[in-house]
């Protein structure tokens, strides 16, 4: 009856709409109209997670398709650009029959020319009916024979360093390879490719630690080791232009460090800062699973962590060219976790196993950071999965629910297999998590696909640790709904705003007891998104309870300074 039950709750969740969006090694673009098509292209590399020097060959997959019908376009000519950091690499054109058209990239080191392009060499014959496309007669390829399919190749200073390369598709041609299209169809996709960079720091009583940061953004650079707090800092290049940063989608950094380094062994907790700014407990990931004697600590930036660091600094921070990344070590935490198996709609297992972890000072009336981790039939971490989930409480009724926060890309995305959820439960006893993978990749591959549920007992927690209640039988006087309003507009500034939030505070109906304001920031100036959740809550669309906890977060963590 249970598997009944999450069947039900995510019905919706099953419909898997066409995405687009980053991902490590793949990419998908917005779609442009083409006649009663919404066509796209969409770019995957094989393997996806790619590391330098690791390879001697990658399949670049480019699919062209209408995402109204999931079906490819044929007779395809594609003009391919290869970039990085503004620089061209390669560009030709390319003749595909059935719309996905897969190219052999070949790594190559030690080019001499002045511009990289002048090194590329290209492979695959010219097709008889697209001028100039190359083309490869044979057979078609798929994940598993890719040694030997045809396709034409590159080969190039590409893939040899790391970072973030833009692959620019110009459709030339399609359905008819001698009809060229009057206006041509571009797109630019985004793939990630990582670069290990090796480090070596003493201890106080002289120990040797090695230690590797995985880049797939830029070169890292001026690595330290503070014996006084065991942290580990380093920076990259970076442009805070927020024009540039509504670009990005993700910035990622891996730190490898031994677990025989104490401060840094297996069920530590840590914390992360970028430019000085404590960065969300969803942006640091402490992998102990893929290794015995390592533990990975993931730094995954997104684009609205990224605009936060960005308003919390200022416009100071705008003219800024390098992100500073720093890796403090925390002690020891007692987690609880439960584990269970997902199944499909027919009640079969399927390859998937899920962890649910919790600090055990975590419990009632506050958020509980739930760590979220997925595993294959083989123990390893599942990566580039999507997933969704509802809670319960004892009496069946829905307290929290996550789909994902992006209305065209379905799913929460866990890059690495592990993410961290943030669950306001409001009272002790039985909760129930029911959870539902919808697929990996950006096509939802279902291999991985299913449904489950986890009971979990939650206690009182700590009382250090608990947000005070909003009182139910007190009303927040409409006069401050308007003035939330009419901030949100601009229609009052931010003193007149604050004011009113002074007056919640006074009147007891927003709890902020004195030792939980934080310093987030030396500026009283209030970061324009959170004028957002003043203008929902003004026109109704969040309640009056989400409203004050949210102003308690945001005062509690330092990013809204308040006199009382």
């Amino acid at each position: 009856m249970l598997f009944i039950l999450v069947i039900g709750i995510f019905t919706v969740s099953a419909i898997i709409p066409d995405a687009y969006g980053h991902g490590l090694g793949g990419d998908q673009a917005p779609p442009l109209t083409f006649g009663d098509m919404e066509v796209t292209v969409r770019t995957q590399l094989t393997p996806y997670d790619l590391t330098v020097g690791e390879v001697i060959s990658v399949n670049m997959q480019i699919r062209f398709f209408d995402t109204l019908t999931d079906k490819n376009l044929d007779k395809v000519t594609f003009r391919v650009e290869v970039w990085q950091d503004g620089e061209l690499l390669a560009r030709n054109l390319f003749y595909d029959i059935d719309g996905t058209l897969d190219i052999k990239i070949k790594p190559k080191f030690g080019c001499d020319e002045f511009k990289l392009v002048d090194c590329t060499i290209y492979g695959g014959s010219e097709h008889a009916s697209a001028p100039g496309a190359l083309f490869v007669q044979g057979q078609a390829c798929t994940d598993d024979n890719l040694d030997i399919c045809a396709r034409p190749t590159i080969t190039g200073p590409i893939f040899v360093k790391g970072g973030l390369y833009k692959i620019r598709v110009d459709i030339e041609a399609a359905t008819s390879p001698r009809t060229l299209l009057a206006t041509l169809l571009s797109y630019e996709t985004f793939v990630s490719v990582a670069q290990d960079q090796n480090f070596l720091f003493k201890t106080a009583n002289a120990e040797e630690v090695p230690v590797v940061i995985k880049t797939y953004y830029d070169d890292v650079d001026n690595f330290k080791f503070d014996q006084s707090d065991n942290s580990i800092s380093f920076d990259m290049p970076f442009d805070w232009n927020p024009e540039y940063v509504d670009l990005v989608q993700v910035v990622h950094e891996e730190i490898k460090v031994p677990k025989s380094f104490t401060p840094y062994a297996e069920g530590k907790q840590f914390k992360g800062y970028v430019n000085g700014i404590e960065i969300d407990q969803r942006a640091l990931l402490n992998d102990p699973y893929s290794y015995d004697d390592i533990n990975i600590v993931h730094f995954l930036i997104t684009k609205n962590e990224l605009q936060r660091i960005n308003e919390t600094l200022g416009p100071d921070n705008y003219d800024n060219t390098k992100m500073d990344f720093k890796l403090v070590p925390q002690s020891e935490v007692s987690k609880s976790s439960t584990e269970f198996y997902l199944v499909d709609t027919t009640n079969e297992q399927v390859p998937t196993t899920v962890n649910i972890s919790w600090d055990e000072k975590n419990g009632a009336n506050q958020e509980i950071p739930f760590e979220f981790t997925f595993f294959d039939e083989n123990r390893q971490l599942i990566k580039d999965i999507r997933y969704a989930y509802v809670v319960f409480d004892e009496l069946n009724q829905e307290i929290d629910s996550n789909v994902g926060n992006d209305p065209i890309i379905l799913g929460i995305l866990s890059n690495e297999g592990i993410d961290v959820q943030r669950i306001f439960v409001p009272s002790q006893g039985k909760i129930r998590i029911d959870v539902r993978v919808l697929g990996t990749g950006l096509d939802y591959d279902p291999k991985y696909a299913g449904i489950g549920s986890a009971i979990i007992e939650i206690g009182p927690g700590s009382p250090s640790t608990i947000t005070p209640p909003v009182s139910e039988k007190t009303q927040i006087p409409s006069w401050i709904k308007n003035n939330a309003g009419w901030w949100a507009d601009g229609s009052i500034d931010d003193d007149s705003f604050v004011q009113g939030i002074q007056f919640l505070i006074k009147e007891d109906i927003l709890k902020i007891p004195p030792t939980t304001q934080g310093f987030g920031s030396d500026s009283n100036e209030i970061p324009s998104w959170i004028k957002n959740n003043a203008g929902w809550w003004a026109d109704g669309s969040i309640d009056d309870d989400s409203f004050v906890q949210g102003i308690q977060f945001l005062i509690k963590e330092g990013i809204m300074r308040i006199q009382s």
